[in-house]
């Protein structure tokens, strides 16, 4: 008798977790859509992007990415490759978490009033607001940085910092809902954190089999000890920084970042 009112106990008890996981997950199906807000302009930096969009795509309901733009018509990456948003910036107001990638395009975008203004409106109402590696500059360009402890590429500490930011080299940093990862691929583990902050662990390991994100190159870690001025001003040649050469006409209606940067405008 004993034995069969275990069995029945365990029979009730497989069934009510049975239901509770079906509650959880029509919860989940019913719950109100959050938005992961992915910003696309000209000439980023493709894996900024994608990397993270790799990762977030995977997370459960009621998350979801959405790429925004200014517009709906393709933009080149710098890549070359042309890549189009699903939205337009007026279309997502209330982005649950906002993701912003850099490349050459960020330092126009520092003061492009379509990305700055929607930004400037949406941050403060989302309950994350991230960034990768030059894509910080876009942040603090919106003033979203101040006094913040941040991350971005190793080349362009000083221009955070400059912007009021506190430039930690680390992979990713937290700041409470702010997140910034460090150059481009970096993006991946600053995704992979923040699928963690929404789900949880499990979710966020299961996301990271999947896409098999274990890397190792092939020459080992980099040697930050070896990594000096040469190397910075060799990485500062092409990308963000050839368009930091173009600053004082890309940021012409920014005198403001001009001035914090210490470029004199044209």
């Amino acid at each position: 008798m004993k034995h069969e009112l275990s069995r029945r106990e365990l029979g009730l008890a497989l069934l009510a977790t049975g239901l509770a996981a079906r509650s959880d997950a029509l919860r989940a199906q019913t719950a109100p859509e959050r938005l992961i807000a992915l910003v696309l302009f000209p000439d980023v930096t493709l894996l900024d992007l994608v990397g993270p969009l790799q990762v977030l795509k995977s997370l459960p309901a009621p998350y979801r990415t959405v790429v925004v733009g200014e517009r709906l018509e393709p933009m080149r990456s710098d890549t070359g490759l042309m890549l189009a948003p699903e939205r337009r910036f007026e279309d997502v107001s209330r982005p649950y978490a906002v993701v912003v990638p850099g490349g050459p395009g960020s330092v126009a975008a520092m003061a492009n009033p379509a990305v700055q203004g929607w930004l400037k409106t949406v941050a403060p109402q989302a309950e994350v607001v991230s960034s990768v590696c030059t894509g910080a500059l876009v942040l603090a360009a919106a003033g979203l940085l101040e006094g913040r402890r941040a991350t971005t590429h190793w080349a362009y500490a000083a221009e955070i910092e400059k912007l009021g930011a506190r430039y930690a080299r680390e992979r990713w940093v937290e700041d409470g809902k702010l997140i910034t990862g460090g150059g481009v691929s970096a993006g991946i583990d600053m995704a992979l954190a923040l699928a963690a902050r929404l789900t949880d662990r499990a979710t966020a390991e299961a996301i990271q089999l999947g896409i098999e994100y274990d890397p190792r190159p092939p020459f080992g870690p980099i040697d930050w000890a070896r990594v000096g001025d040469a190397e910075r001003a060799r990485q500062r040649r092409g990308g963000t920084g050839r368009s930091l050469q173009d600053a004082p006409r890309l940021l012409a209606s920014r005198p403001d970042l001009l001035r914090r940067l210490g470029i004199q405008p044209q």
